[in-house]
């Protein structure tokens, strides 16, 4: 048994026994009025995409339009070098891109290797408004969205073009945790009717092979609302949550009587268990529930979340697997 397993194991024990004594969530705690609206992301630029989404919600606005107008934020972003213009490209040195949204009613929408398009997100909602459908990709998808009025423009600045040259040059290098694999930004919305919605986008692993798609577009994988229960989305290295199903899981988890704290904790721990490599990567969940508590939970230190409700705006670190073992 690895050392890295033997931690896990004692960490999963000791987690119980803490957990069975205090139930105490990292949340909102046990409120009896609901704590909303509020709006919750991943990642410390959820902080402005939050800001967005908050004027909507601020206003009497609906769930579904604040995650849409937030994560429009960082994909307009050139700085946010994970998620929309500006992304690192794949192994080609194109720029593809995913998102998915869904709304109170479980009305969805996905694009998945999007190209040329800024805003995915829009047009992921816009195939769950205007199509029978649930995801379009590649050039379907652009199509689709030149069809709906979308710009098509070169999304590959000359930073990100840069970065894929030296990438080349050096070869296929082990990528870093937190860096290359806090690949999204998901976001989740609680408004004042009570209503729940999601939204995730994303340009993906920075230099992923030509075609790959990971779990943000995939309804369940990425993200998932369930307006009885709650929402939950997820970042880091995809195919974790693609082979665990992970954000149904965790609303699942709070269909079950957990805390968004203690459903990300465990579905951290299922992906633990099941998956031997676990350690090589980052995954973060970060789930809301109708009271509006909300929690995360992550593999390795370095993930945190943004949540923006009446007392203001707060950064929280995502409590982690491989921190608290060692």
């Amino acid at each position: 048994m690895t050392a890295t397993r033997r931690g896990f194991l004692k960490f999963s024990f000791l987690s119980s026994v803490v957990g069975a004594l205090t139930g105490v969530s990292k949340s909102v705690m046990a409120a009896k009025k609901p704590n909303k609206p509020i709006v919750v992301s991943t990642w410390e630029h959820g902080l402005a995409a939050n800001a967005v989404a908050w004027q909507v919600l601020n206003n009497h606005g609906r769930a579904l339009d604040a995650v849409e107008k937030g994560v429009r934020v960082p994909e307009a972003d050139p700085d946010v070098r994970t998620v929309g213009l500006g992304g690192y490209p794949d192994s080609d040195g194109n720029v593809t891109l995913d998102a998915c949204i869904m709304d109170e009613n479980m009305n969805c929408g996905a694009v998945a290797y999007l190209q040329d398009i800024k805003h995915p997100i829009s047009v992921a909602r816009k195939v769950m408004e205007e199509t029978p459908h649930v995801m379009l990709v590649g050039s379907g998808a652009k199509k689709f969205a030149l069809e709906q009025g979308f710009t098509s423009e070169n999304l590959l600045t000359d930073q990100s073009k840069k970065d894929w040259s030296e990438w080349k040059k050096l070869g296929q290098q082990k990528k870093q945790i937190n860096i290359e694999n806090h690949d999204t930004i998901g976001m989740l919305a609680l408004d004042d009717a009570g209503n729940l919605s999601g939204a995730c986008t994303t340009s993906g692993a920075a230099f992923k092979l030509p075609g790959r798609v990971g779990d943000s577009p995939i309804i369940g994988a990425g993200l998932y609302v369930d307006n009885e229960v709650g929402a939950a989305t997820a970042t880091g290295m995809g195919e974790l949550m693609m082979k665990t199903v992970g954000c149904h899981l965790v609303v699942e988890l709070m269909r079950q009587g957990a805390s968004p704290q203690e459903a990300c904790q465990k579905a951290v721990q299922r992906i633990a268990t099941r998956l031997d490599d676990f350690a090589e990567f980052q995954v973060g969940f970060l789930a809301l529930n109708k009271a509006g508590e909300y929690g995360a939970y992550c593999i390795q230190p370095g993930f945190n979340y943004a949540v923006r409700d009446i007392s203001g705006e707060h950064l929280f670190d995502g409590e982690n697997l491989l921190g608290a073992s060692k």
